[in-house]
């Protein structure tokens, strides 16, 4: 691999640090290097006398093989073990009833086939969360490293995780707060495209203010994510299901969507999660209610 795209600032801490930027390029299977790619360049090891439960002979019991962890995975999963052991994580479950939403994104299909846009629910949830995350400035900060100050953004960018075939991959949505419906859409479309080509820049990583993790595609009716830090909360989404609502004696059926709000709660406590969610619930029950 060669013509390894880095910004001069990385190449320079590359040099200080003795990094090959052309191996560790072939090791994430990408040509885009980043700062944070050289600050996390070796996985941090496990806490002393930890690692004995996974000297295992796990052959005395049967036929194995082995697979090699990739080094985009044992990047992650040094990253993952370290959010879930350094911040006391809190899960918050909601639901919000979606059947306005849905009616009107299917409304907008002729529209979106002529803009050459796909109009997924999650522009949606990208749009109601940016403004979220303007009502409630304490969930669009960061905790600086020593834990005594938090750090109040003026600036609204949502993360969308992307499952790809080399691991999981979170690009951005810069000021999603003054985007549109239609202007999202697309930029969550090129963003996946390129996540799954592996054609990601660094201006396309990091920065989040709060990252959403769906698996409304996939399945499943609720989950915990982990904080991705220094973000203090990550918005979980699993499949939209039918449930019943009561008009008096009446019953009927409704879309249901479940949410799934991991936060720190170091910065975040359960009243400020459930007015959060709540605030969340309101803007998705109705679109008109985000656009505003």
């Amino acid at each position: 691999m060669t013509n390894v795209i880095a910004a001069p600032s990385v190449r320079t801490l590359a040099g200080e640090k003795g990094i090959d930027l052309e191996k560790l390029a072939r090791d994430l299977g990408r040509t885009t290097i980043a700062r944070e790619d050289l600050e996390r360049e070796a996985p941090a090891p496990a806490p002393a006398g930890n690692s004995a439960y996974w000297e295992v002979d796990h052959g005395q019991y049967g036929p194995v093989e082995e697979e090699p962890m990739s080094r985009m995975g044992q990047v992650a999963a040094a990253n993952l073990a370290a959010a879930n052991s350094l911040i006391p994580q809190v899960t918050h479950h909601d639901r919000a009833e979606i059947g306005t939403l849905e009616a009107f994104r299917k409304s907008l299909r002729s529209e979106a086939q002529a803009r050459g846009v796909k109009l997924t629910s999650l522009a949606f949830h990208v749009k109601a969360l940016a403004r979220a995350l303007r009502e409630f400035p304490r969930f669009n900060a960061s905790l600086s490293a020593d834990g005594k100050r938090l750090i109040l953004k003026d600036y609204v960018h949502v993360g969308i995780a992307v499952d790809t075939a080399q691991g999981l991959l979170v690009p951005v949505i810069r000021n999603a707060d003054k985007k549109g419906l239609w202007q999202i859409a697309a930029e969550i479309s090129d963003l996946a495209a390129r996540a799954q080509d592996r054609k990601l820049g660094p201006a396309d990583m990091g920065g989040a203010s709060m990252t959403i993790s769906s698996l409304g595609g996939i399945g499943g009716i609720g989950f915990t994510p982990i904080v991705n830090p220094p973000e203090l909360a990550i918005l979980g989404i699993t499949r939209i299901e039918t449930a019943t609502a009561w008009d008096g004696d009446s019953p009927r059926p409704v879309q249901m969507l479940p949410l799934d709000l991991s936060y720190d709660h170091r910065v975040i406590n359960g009243a400020d999660a459930a007015r959060f969610m709540a605030c969340l619930v309101r803007l998705l029950s109705d679109p008109r209610h985000m656009m505003i």
